[in-house]
Parts: structure tokens; C-alpha cells; sequence
């Protein structure tokens, strides 16, 4: 079985999916990759417009002013994981793998991961797709290939969050708490994002009884990481 070489993690988030919008976000607070090709901004996870399928979306190096977007480009030493956990033991039972190669994004899996945690290794036997890397915010190239869809290139940040504020309130300075709907920090910043959406089908069950409020309701734990090629 052809591999790339190990990559090893240095960033991540992560959350749990049902069928509803769930969203894990990480702005600025993350020192060590801050500002770098490697820096996880945001992961979303949602039910496709159809409901057979689930849609993620891992969006990467935040705070891109629009004029600064065109220059700014994926890292090909860098590889985004998302990892699924369907018995809730929190170890990835599939990954999605996708990499950066000349012009295009290249998506392999889901498949079983041949190392688990913080290393990784590219099945490149598990192709699923590839799609060429949008240049601006503006334009859209989508692929469409064995029954799933894929995105990679520059959008406007989505993630709302009044940053100023929170920090006045965890300093003890705003009596009124959050403000209704407050300042959007991220309005007009534009981030990388990186979107592929599968069938359910090939995911397999997820685990059932985890949700006290929705016990029936089959449940993914799923995170993305970043990982930077070992040399």
C-alpha cells in the first residue's frame, strides 16, 4: 500500500455531530501556529442540503485582509485531517486527508488510518477526489466526483465573535456582559477554506446513547488537525 511520508500534528479542533450545525473555533489563541500556513481558524460540521449527506469544512490561516487573500496559498507540507470517531471512544476509526499538490486540493478517504493520534500517513491508494484551488474570494471552482463534493480557496471569514468584548468581560470591565449583537472582530477578513462533503452511507453507524436529550440519534466525535511533513 503506497504512503506518504509521516506527518505530525500541531494543531487542532475539534466537536461532536448529530444532524444540526455544530462549530469548533480557534482565532487567534493558538501562539504557536499563529499567523502560520498551519493555523486551524475553524472546523464546521452540518448536515448537507441533502440530508444523506454531511458536510465538513476546515478553514485555515484567519485575519487575511481582502487584498492580501490572492497572495496567500496552502502549504503543500501540510496536511488537514479530519478525523471520525463512531464508538465514542475517541480515537479515529476514518480519516479524510486533504493536500495540497501544484494547483489542486487532493482528498483521500474516508479510510481506515494506519497511525492514529499525533502522526499520520497519506493512503494514497484511498483517492477520493481533487478539486483546483480557487485564486480569490470571488471565484468558486467545485468538483464533483464519486458521490462527493469538494471546495479549497479563499472565503470571508464566517465565524462571528465580538473579541474586544469577551475580553472586557473576563477582565470584570463590562457590567452589561455581551452585547446584543455585538461587533463582529472577523467582518471583512477572509480565511482559506478547504470543504468536502460525503454520503453518510460511507461513514458507517455512529454510536447511539451518547446524547441523554437525543439517545437515539446515532453520534460522531470528529476534529481536524493540521500536520506538517517530517523530514
Amino acid at each position: 500500500m503506497k504512503k506518504a511520508k509521516i506527518f505530525a500534528a500541531i494543531g487542532g479542533v475539534g466537536l461532536a455531530v448529530l444532524s444540526i450545525f455544530l462549530i469548533a473555533a480557534d482565532h487567534i489563541d493558538a501562539p504557536a501556529v499563529q499567523g502560520t500556513k498551519s493555523d486551524i481558524t475553524d472546523f464546521y460540521a452540518f448536515q448537507g442540503e441533502n440530508s444523506n449527506n454531511l458536510v465538513f469544512v476546515t478553514n485555515v490561516q484567519g485575519l487575511l485582509t481582502p487584498g492580501n487573500t490572492d497572495e496567500a496559498e496552502f502549504d503543500e507540507n501540510v496536511l488537514l485531517e479530519i478525523n471520525i470517531d463512531r464508538d465514542n471512544d475517541l480515537v479515529e476509526d476514518l480519516v479524510i486527508q486533504a493536500i495540497k499538490r501544484n494547483d489542486s486540493m487532493y482528498f483521500f478517504g474516508p479510510v481506515n488510518p494506519a497511525l492514529t493520534g499525533l502522526n499520520s500517513e497519506i493512503d494514497t491508494t484511498a483517492q477520493m477526489g481533487s478539486v483546483k484551488i480557487s485564486t480569490t474570494d470571488e471565484s468558486a471552482e467545485t468538483s464533483e466526483q464519486n458521490g462527493m463534493k469538494f471546495f479549497a480557496g479563499p472565503r470571508e471569514d464566517p465565524f462571528f465573535f465580538d473579541f474586544d468584548q469577551y475580553n472586557a468581560v473576563l477582565a470584570g470591565d463590562a457590567s452589561d456582559g455581551f452585547m446584543d449583537p455585538g461587533t463582529d472582530t472577523f467582518a471583512g477578513t477572509n480565511v482559506l477554506s478547504v470543504v468536502v462533503e460525503v454520503p453518510k452511507s460511507i461513514l458507517g453507524n455512529g454510536s447511539t446513547g451518547v446524547n441523554p436529550f437525543a439517545p437515539d440519534t446515532p453520534i460522531y466525535n470528529v476534529w481536524v488537525e493540521s500536520k506538517r511533513k517530517q523530514q
